[in-house]
């Protein structure tokens, strides 16, 4: 059997997970003494309304290292196959800690994959690995797919402050004050070529022309429609519905079922209000 795993930065509901049959390891969140498991013991709602109203910045963290043991020594128990599909080594310790374990383990049979992506695009190779376990792929058939798809992952994020990245420590206090009294909205953009890291690769006074440069992004870089291009927001599903409207007018077939929400692990980074696209190209 294979089982395909992934973490809750993925930003799948639990229910998805279930009936996917896909195993989720839980990244944590905390906001002082306040320790919580991102949907589980907190949900993406109550997280954003902490965000806002606590002085306190949270901290997130990767899975502990003995759910990986619990899986990793399980399989090889059973026999099994383990595809782990994690968040970017760009972004988190999450590969890191996965590979110590697979190594400790010492089985085969396991195949963790720096995606070098998040969120939507994280989800797109969950969908992937998920599709090709059930036409009776091995583990590492679904493995090579994966290390192939994962360079096409292309994920744009208008956000509507770098107030998370300033507080993270990843802004200057010029850069982040400039931002502010000039109404900036800068486009974070994540991919394979960036290694897996978020970079701002783009700044727009207001919403709508950050939601222009976008959606312009596809034409740079086409998307392959055999995939679905997500549509991502951070809290307020305003902003995704008129991200995904110009998409539409564009002429990209986006579904409601289509529109995400952001979870604790890239919110804490990215704020509220935001809204982005994760897809795969050509």
């Amino acid at each position: 059997m294979v089982i395909v795993a992934t973490d809750s930065a993925a930003d799948f509901e639990l229910v998805e997970l279930e009936k996917m049959n896909v195993v989720h390891m839980p990244m944590s969140v905390s906001f002082g003494e306040d320790h919580y498991l991102e949907n589980i013991s907190i949900t993406k709602d109550e997280f954003f309304n902490r965000l806002e109203s606590d002085p306190k910045f949270p901290k997130t963290s990767q899975p502990s290292p003995s759910l990986f043991e619990d899986l990793f020594l399980k399989a090889k128990e059973n026999g099994d196959e383990v595809v782990y599909l994690p968040l970017s080594s760009g972004l988190s310790g999450d590969y890191q800690t996965a590979m110590s374990v697979y190594n400790t383990v010492g089985y085969e049979g396991i195949y963790v994959i720096d995606t070098l992506t998040c969120t939507g695009g994280q989800r797109l190779l969950v969908e992937e690995a998920v599709r090709l376990r059930d036409q009776g792929k091995s583990g590492k058939e679904i493995a090579e797919a994966m290390e192939s798809l994962k360079t096409k992952t292309e994920i744009y994020t208008a956000m509507d402050t770098l107030e998370y990245l300033y507080k993270n420590g990843r802004l200057s206090n010029v850069e982040f004050y400039i931002a502010r009294l000039g109404h900036i909205k800068p486009i974070m953009h994540c991919s394979a070529n960036s290694q897996g890291k978020a970079e701002i690769v783009s700044k727009h006074i207001g919403l709508q022309k950050a939601i222009h440069y976008i959606v312009e992004r596809l034409s740079v870089q086409e998307p392959d429609l055999r995939f679905p291009i997500y549509v991502m927001y951070t809290k307020v599903k305003e902003n995704a519905y008129k991200l995904a409207d110009k998409l539409r007018e564009a002429g990209y077939d986006i579904k409601d079922e289509q529109l995400i929400p952001v979870g604790a692990t890239v919110g804490a980074h990215i704020g509220s209000n935001a809204c982005a696209i994760a897809y795969i190209k050509k």
